[in-house]
């Protein structure tokens, strides 16, 4: 009986099972890169609605139960990177927004820009954004 050639059989498999290991590998990555950035622009979130209360909420805008008028961005660019640097690594810049509501201001932080490096989750996961409701 004659024996088989086997060469090339180790090369073979290896083919067969690098594509979706390598792929798993980098949506692994990639869906950890989003995970810090939503986690990141929660904490931004947080700080800007933090800085908000200390700047606007005097007593004489808790007289009026009202601070509608405290839609301004109060945190420096400065205090920003110190906040959540990760955001600021790869040359973008997260935009902090303030609305009014009837009953609470909301402090949205969004990151225009922010695109997965995997193909396999589509637009979904582009222009991550987290907010922050602050009652009055």
């Amino acid at each position: 009986m004659r024996k088989l050639d086997q060469r090339g059989a180790a090369a073979f498999e290896f083919c067969l099972v690098a594509l979706p290991l390598f792929t798993l590998i980098f949506a692994i990555f990639d869906f950890g890169r989003y995970t810090i950035t939503m986690q990141s622009l929660r904490i931004l979130a947080d700080a800007a609605a933090r800085a908000n209360m200390l700047t606007c909420y005097t007593p004489a805008v808790l007289a009026s139960n009202s601070p509608s008028t405290c839609t301004g961005d109060y945190l420096t660019t400065a205090q920003k990177q110190t906040t959540a640097p990760f955001l600021y690594g790869a040359g973008l810049t997260p935009t902090v927004t303030t609305t009014a509501g009837t009953s609470a201001l909301t402090v949205t932080v969004s990151l225009t820009g922010f695109a997965p490096l995997m193909p396999i989750w589509g637009t979904s996961l582009n222009s991550p954004s987290a907010s922050t409701q602050i009652p009055f």
